[in-house]
């Protein structure tokens, strides 16, 4: 049965303002006047309304925004798909490394910097708080530092030199734009203050199931800190790592289960989103910034599916739009016996469906439709209830592999390479193997597939010039360059902004 944050959720989604595409406004709830008293009522309005963006990875004022999908386009695991090279014609730019200032998934930038507004709301309200007992309220700061922490970790990534604020801006919403640099920092300050004190739990359970952790907080601190490059924290974060090993709280479970509905908030699951069916409260084609559930499935999915899977055996799969294919290489990245492969990419015999633009015969099997997950009321393409796994367990030991071996940290407490390995590849039905380098870079691209790590992984490892390609099979011709690194900022942002506060275009645009 899907859980949320039921505490704060539905408390939330009875006091938002709509929503609208300045980037950069403020959106008090009605329950607390900005900078006001702030009851705890009016605090954990404030915070739901944070936690709601979570469900906004798909489809949102009116674009498709799936972070994992946004993410995996610009590797080498899957081609943009869909019905020809202009179906989305910014994604196919973004897949070919080619995306403009007018065309780019500049979704993303909206609904991050409006999850941002949303944030500095719940902390202010937290600063203003009346009458809230004191540990609640610690964890509740905690909370929100956190989810602004992630919000900006996407912008950070996706356009590195981006304007920040902390407080409420005054008309017309400008605010400084800092360097990638400067966002890294605020990044770790916030991730820090979520991690300090232990404000927050190791792990959560029943009505909690989907709120921050310090598990997570961890997490997060480890990406935005390996995708720097700070060898300086590397110590900190694999301590991190150890300690989440060796607190018990999480372990693997049988890899095909996590995908499924019974598999959700498992014991795998650090924190994931929760796509709830219809009758919650379903998204419409009009109106993208309410309702629970999620488009990935639809948009993934094979057209016009009358069959069932080949490596899996399972016909619970319906059809969608077509995008996203595995390219076909990819198979081959599993050794055999590798129970990943099945759970990871589905393939259809010819003539069970549609093929459409890159066609390759394979799709994500991960967040694919099911049938029975997606209900009226809304639009039913927009409104499966597949959950976005957005830490998982597995991170935690291929973070300390990479750590120790590829990066040469000193391993701390029970968690070694070794150790870290040996459960990634046993879970995945496989013999132990010494942990070096090329074959833990392997075992994230498998572990990970379809879930929006491999392009971030090719930048940090400084890896991204093969993504060079020219496949005219496929209508791939891309070129990597150093500045491809980051997107252009979308030129109607820029257009918005003037004087001192005029947005710069990042290099190479």
């Amino acid at each position: 049965m899907n859980k949320y944050i039921k505490a704060i959720a539905f408390i939330a989604i009875l006091g938002f303002t709509s929503c609208t595409d300045d980037f950069l406004t403020n959106y008090p709830t009605d329950s607390q006047e900005a900078g006001g008293p702030a009851t705890e009522g009016a605090i954990l309005s404030n915070l739901g309304s944070c936690y709601q963006v979570l469900l906004f990875d798909s489809y949102a004022n009116q674009n498709y925004n799936s972070i994992v999908l946004m993410s995996d386009l610009r590797s080498d695991d899957i081609f943009k798909g869909g019905g020809d090279a202009g179906d989305q014609g910014q994604l196919y730019r973004l897949s070919q490394l080619d995306a403009t200032p007018d065309e780019l998934p500049e979704g993303l930038w909206i609904i991050y910097y409006n999850a941002l507004a949303r944030c500095n709301n719940a902390i202010s309200a937290c600063e203003n708080a009346v009458d809230v007992d004191e540990t609640r309220l610690a964890q509740y700061k905690a909370e929100a530092h956190f989810l602004r922490a992630y919000y900006m970790h996407w912008l950070w990534k996706f356009w590195g030199n981006i304007p920040y604020f902390e407080e409420d801006l005054e008309e017309p919403y400008f605010a400084r734009q800092y360097s990638a640099d400067e966002i890294y920092a605020e990044i770790i300050e916030d991730v820090n203050f979520a991690l300090e004190g232990d404000k927050l739990p190791m792990s959560v359970s029943g009505a909690d199931q989907g709120r921050a952790t310090k598990a997570a907080a961890m997490l997060l601190k480890a990406r935005v800190v390996m995708y720097q490059n700070d060898e300086s924290r590397y110590a900190e974060v694999l301590a991190d790592m150890n300690e989440i090993y060796e607190s018990g709280a999480y372990s693997l479970v049988d890899f095909a289960s996590i995908w499924t509905r019974e598999g959700e908030f498992g014991a795998e699951s650090i924190l994931e989103t929760n796509h709830l069916p219809g009758e919650y409260g379903g998204k419409t084609w009009g109106d993208g910034w309410t309702g629970f559930g999620t488009n990935l499935p639809a948009f993934i999915s094979p057209n016009g599916l009358s069959g069932a899977d080949e490596l899996s055996g399972l016909s619970v799969y319906k059809g969608g739009w077509g995008f996203g294919p595995v390219r076909p290489e990819i198979v081959d990245i599993y050794e055999d016996g590798d129970k990943r492969l099945s759970a990871s990419i589905n393939h259809f015999a010819d003539g069970t469906y549609t093929p459409r633009f890159q066609n390759t015969g394979y799709f994500m099997a991960k967040y694919a439709a099911r049938e029975g997950y997606n209900e009226p009321p809304g639009d039913v393409d927009l409104n499966y209830e597949n959950n976005l796994r957005i830490f998982r367990y597995a991170e935690v030991l291929l973070n300390a592999a990479e750590l120790i071996v590829v990066h040469g940290v000193a391993p701390v407490g029970q968690l070694t390479a070794e150790v870290a390995i040996t459960e990634i590849r046993e879970r995945a039905g496989l013999a132990t193997a010494a942990p070096t380098t090329e074959l833990i870079k392997l075992e994230r691209r498998r572990e990970f597939l379809g879930e929006g790590m491999r392009f971030w992984d090719l930048v940090r490892w400084g890896e991204a010039n093969t993504l060079t390609e020219n496949l005219p099979e496929y209508s791939s011709n891309r070129t990597w360059a150093p500045t491809k690194k980051y997107l252009p900022i979308p030129q109607s942002e820029i257009d918005k902004t003037e004087g001192e506060f005029k947005l710069v275009q990042n290099d190479g645009y």
